[in-house]
């Protein structure tokens, strides 16, 4: 499945309500949170997902009532070629 990253505001998250996110199971649009890197004095959260593709992680983080700045398609050096 497709790795994506992405950017927006921490708030109204918490870092607690974040771990526990982290948890969660697949979404009814097939996203995953792969990690979830958060800065709490910048209000900046930058998620790592698996997604099918952008528009999954758009329908993701609009059900939250989120906005993402960003969205990338990534790899990982964990992967192979």
């Amino acid at each position: 499945m497709p790795k994506f990253i992405d950017a927006h505001p921490m708030r109204p998250f918490t870092a607690n309500v974040l771990r526990t996110l982290q948890k969660a199971p697949r979404d009814e649009f097939g996203v995953t949170h792969d990690d979830i890197l958060f800065s709490e004095k910048e209000n900046k959260i930058y998620c790592v997902l698996n997604a099918p593709n952008r528009e999954a992680i758009n329908k993701h983080h609009a059900k939250a009532g989120i906005e993402c700045d960003w969205i990338h398609e990534i790899r990982s050096t964990r992967e192979g070629p």
